[in-house]
């Protein structure tokens, strides 16, 4: 029998507040196999490992097992210590003792008889597991950036910088994102143009960077470091390196839709570039909008263009890239304003978003910076902004809070006072959230500088009244009815993940988590790398994010990238499944269940194999398998029967 080692931490009171420590030590002293167990007040600081390394070499252990946090945190800190103690990692165990057991109780002596349990179930596991050793897998070191916004670009920038390829790839005909909409950034008031554009050209110009518009990922397979990616390249029916951006074609097109960039303020034409600053400059045929090509029903923009850029016999294509890294920065949409029928949303054209109301304010935008009303453009004197429009209401729409509105409000407010310094300008908010550099100021600046009032209070009604938008709501501070005639009223919409988020996360099998964005390993110390290795998290994607803290992420998930690209080769975590040849029937229930494609049919055989360097052991085939052929490492059959006979005695 093997020489198991236990070693039961406090973790300061979170541990020991609730579980009797030294009695948990001294009934494992008592169990079967166990030579030698103690305790120690936090056992992943340096005393507690060095602890445990002599004991491996002292008492000549063959086994560990640590009662203490959530492997998830530090597994990998144990396992590097009892590695020099000189044992094999694979033969140490973790307890959990804290999430498991003492945060979920109160009374010590429930709390301390289910972490014996606990404790002696991992025995039995570490009495019966064997040395693994990780599996090599080969890199390929160019990355993948999924979403051309401010994070992507400046993922791609980071790693390209770094010395390697980068794809980036954007479903729009520009990269830029919605920062390429605003107007100034808040607190510093910088032109948002100014600042991303640099970034852009040098994205475009970049030798170690492929730019990749109009495009969308369709097929993600393999693993990190070895990821096949399909990509789809949609028809321009304009040729980039042809197009002189003269504008003729535009000039000619009969066909206006709503202007997408401009929020549907302003019209385009069939042929268009979404702004003049776009990357790659080039405009591009909006087959949903044009005539039709086949047969080609109009045809004009081809007459006027001398380039002879136009060509109606583009077809879309598959593009297949090998990479050994993606991040997704795929950004967010606004909550629509349909949705929020009290506002009037839809049905008055003077109740806009926050990203209209960018546009208004834009030099570049259909009013070219002038404050004026869509309905009759012209410059609206009382200017009503509600807040949390969608944002932080649970039973209605979305109960998280979308973070930057409270700081774009006031920058509004503050730009609008700005243009139109006779006009008014009022707040409904439920509390004002202004955490970061410079923010707190920005906001007293608006209220003692430019006069904005700011109104405590949730808005219950919007509605039309002789030319004018009647706003019920109350003040809470004063107790007092409130009642504005205002000529426009914006909404600070929340923030919501992008279109096709959930179909890209099925993709890339990666979580997303309730309101839709994606979910990283751990929300304090692994936030930029998602549970799928090798795919990692940039900007809103993940959270709503202002501006500073999505280039930070997107820094953060590059260096994550450059870390992996460092080593010549990566380990993949042997603790797999395994298919036993002489049992396996060839049934294939295994291989539906596998969500990670790692299970293949041997016809010859008759048998399952598995794809060692695809397989996470998740155990879904152990459970579907029939005939008990798949076994997972160190997961066996043998060794769960044991754990819970040693839980339930």
């Amino acid at each position: 029998m093997k020489r198991i080692g236990v070693f039961i931490c406090h973790c300061g009171v979170n541990i020991a507040g609730t579980v009797n420590v030294k009695e948990v030590s001294e009934e494992l002293s008592k169990y079967k196999g166990v030579v030698l167990s103690t305790d120690y007040v936090y056992m992943c600081s340096d005393p507690g490992q060095k602890l445990i390394i002599d004991s491996i070499k002292n008492h000549k252990l063959e086994g560990i097992v640590i009662g203490c946090c959530s492997p998830n945190l530090h597994e990998s800190t144990f396992r590097n210590a009892v590695k020099k103690g000189g044992l094999n990692p694979y033969l140490c165990e973790i307890a959990n003792i804290r999430e498991q057991c003492s945060w979920v109780h109160v009374e010590k002596d429930v709390a301390t008889t289910k972490a014996i349990k606990i404790v002696k179930s991992m025995v039995e596991k570490a009495l019966r597991n064997k040395p693994l050793q990780p599996i090599k897998v080969p890199i390929t070191k160019r990355a993948l950036v999924i979403g051309g916004g401010i994070s992507g670009i400046q993922a791609t920038l980071d790693i390209a910088n770094g010395g390697y390829e980068v794809i980036l790839v954007e479903k729009s005909p520009s990269i830029g994102g919605h920062m390429i909409q605003l107007s100034e950034t808040f607190p510093t008031l910088d032109c948002s143009q100014c600042i991303l554009t640099p970034k852009m050209v040098e994205v475009s110009r970049h030798p170690n960077i492929k730019l990749m518009t109009y495009s969308e990922v369709q097929e993600i397979s393999g693993f990190v470091g070895n990821f096949k990616v399909k990509i789809l390249k949609k028809a321009r029916y304009v040729r980039e390196d042809k197009c002189t951006l003269c504008g003729e074609c535009t000039k000619v097109c009969p066909i206006v839709v709503p202007n997408e960039f401009d929020l549907g303020l302003t019209g385009r034409r069939a042929i268009y570039i979404p702004f003049p600053q776009a990357i790659p400059p080039s405009y591009t045929i909006d087959p949903e909008a044009c005539p039709g090509f086949f047969p080609i029903a109009c045809g004009k923009c081809a007459d006027v263009c001398e380039a002879n850029a136009i060509d109606f016999d583009m077809k879309p294509e598959i593009v297949e890239e090998e990479v050994g890294a993606i991040v997704v920065a795929t950004g967010y949409d606004l909550y629509s304003k349909e949705k929020i029928a009290e506002y009037g949303s839809g049905k008055y054209p003077d109740v806009i978003d926050g990203l209209q109301f960018e546009r208004l304010l834009s030099a570049s935008g259909p009013t070219m910076g002038k404050i004026l009303r869509p309905s009759d453009h012209k410059e609206p004197k009382e200017v009503v902004f509600i807040q949390c429009a969608g944002s932080r209401d649970p039973e209605l729409h979305n109960a998280y809070c979308s973070k930057i509105c409270c700081m774009y409000t006031a920058k509004h407010a503050m730009l609008y006072k700005h243009r139109v310094p006779d006009g008014r300008a009022y707040i409904f908010y439920i509390d004002v959230r202004s955490a970061g550099k410079g923010y707190e100021e920005f906001v007293q600046r608006a209220v003692e500088e430019d006069g904005v009032v700011y109104l405590r209070g949730k808005v219950s009604k919007i509605f039309q009244e002789n030319g004018k938008i009647k706003v019920w709501g109350v003040d809470t501070l004063t107790g007092k009815d409130v009642e504005i005639d205002a000529d426009m009223v914006v909404l600070a919409m929340a923030i919501k993940p992008s279109k096709g988020a959930q179909e890209l996360a099925k993709k890339l099998k990666i979580a997303i988590d309730r309101d839709g964005f994606f979910s990283e390993v751990h929300p304090k110390l692994r936030p930029v790398e998602s549970p799928t290795a090798g795919v990692f998290l940039a900007g809103a994607a993940q959270a709503p994010k202002d501006i500073p803290e999505a280039v930070a992420q997107a820094s953060g998930a590059a260096s994550k990238v450059l870390a992996l690209f460092s080593s010549e080769q990566l380990y993949h975590d042997p603790i797999i499944a395994e298919v036993n040849e002489e049992i396996c029937s060839g049934c294939k229930l295994c291989i539906s269940v596998c969500p990670y494609d790692a299970r293949v049919y041997d016809k010859e055989k008759n048998i399952v194999t598995v794809n060692e360097i695809l397989c996470e052991g998740c155990g879904a085939c152990v459970s579907a398998c029939p005939s008990g052929a798949t076994q997972q490492h160190n997961f066996t059959d043998e060794q769960i029967c044991s754990m819970i006979n040693a839980i339930l005695s």
